[in-house]
């Protein structure tokens, strides 16, 4: 079997990474690296919210938070990813018809082939249904991943008793 373990840096190698200071030891939070029921399903909550917020470097506010929370750290970071440079534009435009339902202004024609001369010239117009629809959109997405989580591991633990109990 392949020892992945000797490829990343040992927990002293990363105490003395001197841009990771500023965290000190909160990188070493066991929460930030178990899997468990609580970690997992608040890290698909802040990684699902964030992952539709319109904003660059998505995975900085994502981080801070889940340190914060004291959730598992690259679990929310890697559903933070899901918005990247393929996703993003779909996620975007479906942003906007969320937003524009909900705040039940006029229909909006957003173009399927969404470019940034488009947006730079439909920004005054834009920019509250994208902003509304981000935050549905994100809370949506954290909402159900945070449920998912939940329900999985009740199912688990479900399976487990009934397992045990009919042996």
């Amino acid at each position: 079997m392949l020892n992945l373990k000797k490829y990343f840096p040992t927990q002293q190698e990363i105490k003395e990474m001197k841009y990771l200071h500023v965290f000190g030891d909160l990188l070493f939070e066991p929460n930030l690296w178990h899997f468990n029921r609580n970690s997992l399903s608040y890290a698909f909550l802040i990684g699902g919210f964030f992952c539709f917020m319109p904003m660059p470097f998505q995975t900085i506010p994502c981080v801070l938070v889940a340190l914060w929370i004291r959730c598992n750290l690259p679990v929310s970071i890697a559903v933070v990813w899901i918005s990247n440079p393929i996703t993003i534009g779909p996620m975007i435009y479906f942003s906007i018809i969320v937003g524009q339902e909900v705040l039940g202004g006029g229909t909006l024609l957003v173009p399927l082939d969404l470019n940034l001369s488009w947006i730079k010239n439909q920004i005054a117009v834009i920019w509250k249904p994208l902003l509304v629809g981000s935050f549905v959109c994100g809370v949506s997405a954290g909402v159900a991943g945070f449920l998912g989580v939940r329900a999985y591991y009740r199912l688990k633990i479900m399976n487990y008793k009934r397992r045990k109990t009919s042996s």
